[in-house]
């Protein structure tokens, strides 16, 4: 199989073209490695490349997806016997027991992994710049970044290395990297996806799995693949009356939608990422939808905090088990992150559980806006992806990083109220994202505009608990309106050779 043919086609076409024996599915993944070879060395989107093993082993026969190939994110998404580095040196001993339910699933359905893609250490920007691996870039221009926390899933699948790619979610990491790549990515609802068998609820329910995909049908069919409950898992929410595959092929009928253009924290909004809203708006209403303006009354500037408070447990939580389990050292984690820990340790625990318990008062205010509207609509990003480097912790602040380390200064920096500074500087760029994922609701990222210098633009819209169905009902209409598959052809030859 070409590597020209192989591009044509997103995961549901090849594994029809398997099945009907017009292609075998190791000239697949040999399409697939070429493509790799040919592009990642300009995007450094691969971090642990299994080709070799994936193209020695048998081939499975059976499964929707049989003899597709897939890329896992290196952070959550586990294989037995294989590292799982979390894009840190200080998880760089992680070798997982057994597979995670997503991994075991995803084998089930046939699908044929050929390695791990790269993300920030602990998954924690929106960029993909980690120390360990280096920084990831965007196809659309490599001096810009592909987003985070799935930014090396997201390059890699908008390139053509594989069709989709996995990847998660528990501020945004699959939408951001969607709308910066030009891809479709779900967020599906809080326990659609089971993240067992290490955890019962990812980042205590703010995270979950799923994918990035070029169209919305290989989106839905992987949901049907990955969703449901596993043994031991915390709770079960009801499954769709009909697989996603056919849901998304009925009309969702005529939506009331909630738009808004603003930023929760009152940040800054790119004019490109109004307009591909505004742009959004006038095709749904085409499609005999209504919309208008309105958006979710809550704070969010409290919402910045009780996310920036989830942050500190975390890492703080994540750090102590690389120590503990894997022997890990503090000089093993980048600045950025030995801070947040250190916020995390100094943070009293009756104000992290305060702040656990205020996500309520979001989903509250959440279920009360969609009582008047069926969905919302807002930019996805609320800036176009930043320069590669750009981001970085200028020296003055690492200076004063290293000074308060060295001070063990966290309880200082929680009084002082730097802690709110730090919040709208990390969300500026991305304030649309973290409500669905505090609410446990569903929210997806359509590719529904391209700017002038060629750069897409997602839209995001977000649904009830429970309401992937009508997002994948909407988005398959969108699809149809404003087709974007064609947009992946400027891609074909965009990279000179360079091999992994």
């Amino acid at each position: 199989m070409k590597q020209s043919e192989y591009l044509r086609y997103d995961a549901t076409a090849l594994a029809d073209l398997i099945r009907r024996g017009e292609v075998t599915s190791r000239e697949v993944c040999e399409a697939a490695v070429e493509r790799a070879s040919s592009v990642n060395g300009a995007l450094n989107a691969i971090c642990f490349p299994q080709f070799s093993e994936a193209l020695a082993r048998e081939f499975p026969a059976q499964g929707v997806f049989a003899g597709v190939p897939l890329l896992l994110k290196d952070l959550a998404q586990e294989q037995a016997g294989k590292p799982c580095t979390y894009g840190s040196r200080g998880f760089k001993n992680n070798i997982a027991p057994q597979d995670s339910e997503f991994v075991r699933r995803a084998c089930e359905s046939g699908l044929v992994i050929l390695g791990r893609t790269a993300t920030p250490e602990l998954g924690l920007k929106a960029i993909t710049e980690s120390e360990l691996w280096g920084p990831s870039r965007n196809p659309w221009n490599t001096d810009l970044t592909p987003g985070g926390s799935s930014g090396g899933s997201g390059a890699a699948a908008a390139a053509g290395i594989v069709p989709m790619a996995g990847a998660n979610d528990g501020g945004g990491s699959i939408r951001i990297p969607a709308a910066y790549n030009g891809l479709f990515g779900l967020k599906p609802s809080r326990g659609r996806i089971s993240s067992g068998p290490f955890m019962g609820e990812s980042w205590t329910g703010a995270s979950t799995d799923h994918v990035v995909t070029r169209t919305v049908r290989d989106s839905a069919a992987m949901l049907d693949v990955l969703s449901g409950p596993a043994a031991g898992d915390p709770f079960i929410i009801p499954a769709p009356g009909s697989s996603y595959g056919e849901l998304m092929q009925k009309s969702p009928g005529s939506l009331k939608i909630g738009l808004f253009t603003s930023s929760p924290y009152d940040t800054e909004v790119a004019p490109e990422c109004i307009a591909a809203v505004e742009e959004t708006a006038r095709i749904l209403e085409n499609l005999g939808h209504r919309v208008e303006y309105a958006r979710p009354e809550f704070d969010g500037m409290a919402l910045a905090r009780c996310y920036l408070g989830l942050y500190f447990g975390e890492v703080s939580a994540l750090m102590a088990k690389a120590k503990d389990q894997f022997g890990a050292s503090d000089r093993d984690f980048e600045l950025d992150t030995r801070l947040l820990g250190m916020l995390g340790n100094t943070m009293p625990l009756s104000d992290y559980v305060l702040r656990r318990q205020q996500w309520n008062e979001f989903a509250r205010a959440l279920g009360a806006f969609f009582g008047g509207y069926d969905l919302y609509l807002c930019p996805t990003t609320g800036q176009l992806p930043a320069r590669i480097g750009e981001l970085d912790t200028p020296a003055h602040l690492k200076l004063a990083a290293r000074l308060m380390l060295a001070l063990k200064a966290g309880k200082m920096v929680h009084r002082s109220g730097q802690v709110d500074q730090m919040a709208m500087e990390s969300l500026a760029r991305t304030p649309f994202t973290q409500l669905a994922n505090l609410t446990g609701t569903p929210a997806m990222s359509v590719p529904m505009h391209w700017t002038a210098d060629g750069l897409p633009v997602g839209v995001q819209l977000g649904a009830p608990h429970g309401g992937e169905g009508v997002l994948l009902q909407l988005a398959a209409q969108l699809e149809e309106a404003a087709p974007w598959f064609g947009y992946y052809e400027r891609l074909e030859n965009a990279f000179p050779a360079a091999g992994l």
